[in-house]
């Protein structure tokens, strides 16, 4: 019997293996939204400190902060997408579908998810993914 049991691949992760997951998803979370707040103070951030009177200063240093704030917007968005894709891998740990693959059905590596917990593709899925497009 024990034999059948080492060839059989595991289906799923346990509660413990899960707490695990889920723990390393909370202070990601808690990291991520940290992020969110700077970034986003950043593109509220208004004030012009320009004190040259040089229209030429004045109009490259705009540009910059125009630049500055379109690049914190984007990284804004993209770090709302983590937070959300890491609070639906939490929803996945309570339906305890977490740790999937969504396309082979088969466990993923806990290394992945320690490396990437949001994700919901092996490595192998993700591969045959980007071979498709």
């Amino acid at each position: 019997m024990a034999a059948t049991e080492q060839t059989q691949e595991k289906k799923y992760y346990t509660n413990e293996e899960l707490q695990e997951f889920k723990e390393i998803i909370l202070k990601k979370i808690e990291e991520a939204k940290r992020n969110l707040e700077l970034l986003n103070a950043a593109v509220a951030n208004e004030g012009n400190d320009v004190t040259d009177t040089s229209p030429t200063f004045k109009t490259l240093e705009e540009g910059n902060s125009v630049l500055s704030k379109e690049e914190n917007s984007k990284l804004a968005a993209r770090q709302q997408k983590f937070i959300k894709d890491l609070e639906a891998a939490l929803i996945r740990i309570e339906n305890k579908t977490y740790g999937i693959c969504k396309v082979t059905g088969k466990l993923i590596p806990k290394e992945r998810l320690r490396a990437v917990p949001h994700t919901t593709m092996t490595i192998e899925a993700k591969e045959m993914q980007s071979k498709r497009r």
